[in-house]
């Protein structure tokens, strides 16, 4: 049932709420600079203002193509705001690999940091730079900004990932649904900010922004999630919560922590991939005054499950219990879950949201199984996809790119289980006779095509790929097996 009137979960309620009762206190921060709650409201409504009279509003998408940068959050709640969806994309993605992307979402104005402003323009929207953009609403005055009468289920996000084919996909994210993702693992659970280490085209950087929002706590951004930033950045900010995935985490321990005052921190939390028992056993004794959770979810659920500190040893390899409110179920193998942070649906593709949700339940792509308590691990993968280090790469986009390297007659690329990355990018080459085909060579070759994250980490040369007799399909799982067996 929707909420009416007052009791309308809006997220724009979020600022206008935080300004009247904390206007001095900092609101989000980033390499030295800090933005109050009065600051980020008022920066709301000017942008909101220039935006207007611009005609962009309610059920108008913008999209927001930049490096991470506290200007982006006036523009965020400006959005929210006027009920035009806030659409970022990948600040790593060329122009080439951004295209489609636009063209999936037809904004209505395309937001750039300077870098981007070249690029930006080939893509065929009206474009306009971050910094313009507030010179701009730096001269609209105080006016508040005339916001139209939304509802809790007009779309507030688009987040946009990629399936197995490569294709992107908008997550479209209601009010209501960021609005309450916000509480269930975001928020510190007392006074002190929480250090977020992910890009703001990231569903976690502005989920966890708003839990520290709706608590009326700091988010501190950082520029680059490498350790020494993030840890001086705990010790600059006296932040309480870190939040790294498995990959970042494995890298802070190996930093001299004992040059960092990080007395103030109490919760050292982790997630989005594998998180071997090992390493959380080794945030735990290198920060022995904080608790260390496990959460699990997506761009399409939100929060799913929550591994509590007492369970880490007793539940090894476990992601946890349902979060509060969640629903999991097992389906053939696939993990499904039903709740009210799910997703709406992908922008404009009824057929990938009819595939994605049946019924209320969103189905996962990963396999697992549940035990005798209700505990969920993670066993598997059904779609043909790889994540690493949080991201998301489509095997068929790299092979598409690597196949055309002269000295490459066959290739199947997969995902390698790895401590630090959960998975990292593989290509199994069979390469042409006479040819001397190295990692870097390779990874040069993709430079121009793909994103580095796309990019093989792993270089494997064999005679011949396995494929199935039949239909002649590569045996991917068949290739994974082998290459960890002759690792182990």
């Amino acid at each position: 049932m929707t909420s009416t009137g007052a009791n309308r979960l809006l997220v724009g309620e979020v600022f206008r709420r935080q300004a009247l009762a904390r206007p001095a206190r900092p609101a989000a921060s980033l390499d030295g600079r800090v933005l109050t709650f009065a600051d980020v409201e008022d920066g709301a409504n000017r942008v909101g203002h220039v935006v207007r009279n611009a005609g962009i509003g309610h059920g108008d998408r913008v999209a927001w193509w930049g490096d991470t940068s506290l200007d982006a959050v006036p523009l965020f709640a400006a959005l929210a705001k006027l009920g035009a969806a806030f659409a970022p994309l990948n600040a790593r993605l060329g122009a080439a690999e951004a295209a489609p992307v636009v063209e999936l979402a037809r904004p209505a104005l395309l937001v750039v940091d300077d870098s981007r402003i070249e690029p930006a323009q080939s893509l065929g929207v009206p474009v306009v730079t971050i910094g313009e953009l507030l010179h701009r609403a730096s001269q609209a005055g105080a006016a508040g900004v005339v916001e139209p009468e939304l509802d809790e289920d007009d779309a507030h996000v688009i987040f946009f990932t990629s399936g197995s084919t490569g294709r992107p996909k908008g997550v479209v994210v209601s009010h209501r649904a960021s609005f309450l993702r916000s509480f269930p693992s975001g928020m510190p659970a007392a006074s002190g900010c929480a250090v977020c280490m992910f890009p703001m085209f990231h569903m976690a950087a502005w989920s966890i922004a708003l839990g520290c929002w709706q608590a009326g706590r700091e988010v501190a951004f950082v520029s680059t999630p490498d350790a020494d930033t993030l840890l001086a950045t705990v010790a600059a900010r006296r932040a309480r919560r870190l939040y790294a995935i498995p990959a970042v985490w494995a890298r802070i321990l190996e930093a001299d922590l004992g040059s960092y005052d990080l007395s103030t921190l109490r919760e050292t939390d982790t997630g989005t991939s594998a998180t071997p028992p090992e390493l959380l056993h080794a945030i735990r004794a290198a920060f022995p005054q904080t608790e260390t959770r496990v959460f699990y979810g997506s761009t399409e659920a939100g929060p799913g499950t929550h591994l509590a500190p007492e369970d880490l040893a007793r539940k090894p390899g476990s992601v946890g219990l349902a979060a509060p409110g969640v629903e999991v179920r097992i389906d053939d193998g696939e993990v499904c879950m039903r709740s009210p942070f799910l997703m709406t649906g992908y922008f404009d593709d009824p057929g990938a949201t009819a595939a994605a949700l049946a019924d209320g339940w969103y189905r996962t792509g990963d396999l697992g199984v549940l035990d005798d308590e209700g505990y969920l691990s993670i066993v598997g993968r059904a779609r043909d996809v790889i994540r690493t280090g949080g991201e998301t790469v489509a095997p068929s986009e790299v092979e598409a790119v690597v196949s055309t390297h002269p000295a490459v007659a066959d290739v199947a690329v997969v995902g390698v289980p790895d401590p630090q990355w959960g998975e990292v990018v593989c290509a199994v080459v069979v390469a042409r006779a006479g040819s001397d085909l190295t990692l870097d060579g390779l990874r040069e070759h993709c430079r121009p095509q793909l994103a580095c994250f796309k990019h093989p980490r792993r270089l494997e040369l064999v005679d011949a790929l396995p494929r199935t007799a039949a239909t002649g399909q590569v045996q991917r799982s068949l290739i994974v097996e082998r290459i960890v067996s002759r690792r182990r």
